[in-house]
């Protein structure tokens, strides 16, 4: 029996927008590489999704929890829907199949049939010189519902998916942009197919 909890959150942060609000000074991308980078190659969005979940759990160790362990199914499911938003110009918890986060999700095998789990997903996109890792998670930290996911002692597991790019159309000669997901999870059972 499975029983999803659907703590569904995005947040569109656009150039200049309120979420961007905060200096660079601070400290949390010291010891999490790239995480002041926006990405423009794969190659780069590659160590954005490790720093981003570094930046995540150094958060989520302050706060006193257990960190994410990351998960490939959660990364597979992220990293294939922020690819199709840059693609398709959409941003959204719901591909455009009209397939929400958690059945893409429980497509990817991340839980047994017969498991019980819980799933969430954060959304974010920007273009320079906000839009980087660092960027991304002050700001969901500054959003109530984006920080209760990240900082919540039910999810495990998570996987992180980062393209360069943004869901929205903007002109040729925009700075560099990218567009995030994580999938957070818990599950019950023997683990899925993945791990």
């Amino acid at each position: 029996m499975h029983a999803p909890a659907l703590a569904a959150l995005l947040l569109a942060l656009a150039p200049g927008g309120a979420a961007a609000a905060g200096g660079r000074g601070d400290d949390r991308a010291g010891a999490c590489p790239a995480a002041s980078a926006v990405p423009a190659t794969a190659a780069a969005a590659d160590r954005s999704e490790r720093s981003l979940l570094c930046l995540i759990n150094r958060e989520r160790a302050r706060a006193g929890l257990r960190p994410l362990r990351p998960n490939r199914c959660l990364a597979r499911a992220a990293a294939g829907h922020v690819r199709d938003m840059v693609r398709h110009r959409y941003f959204a918890h719901t591909s455009r199949d009209g397939r929400s986060f958690a059945r893409r999700i429980r497509a990817t095998g991340y839980a047994p049939p017969t498991a019980r789990w819980t799933v969430g997903e954060n959304l974010a996109w920007g273009a320079a010189p906000a839009g980087d890792p660092a960027w991304v998670v002050r700001a969901w930290l500054r959003s109530p519902g984006h920080r209760a996911n990240l900082l919540s002692a039910r999810f495990r597991d998570a996987g992180v998916g980062v393209a360069p790019g943004a869901p929205v159309a903007l002109a040729a000669a925009a700075p560099a942009r990218a567009t995030y997901a994580v999938d957070f999870g818990a599950q019950g059972g023997r683990g899925g197919r993945c791990r």
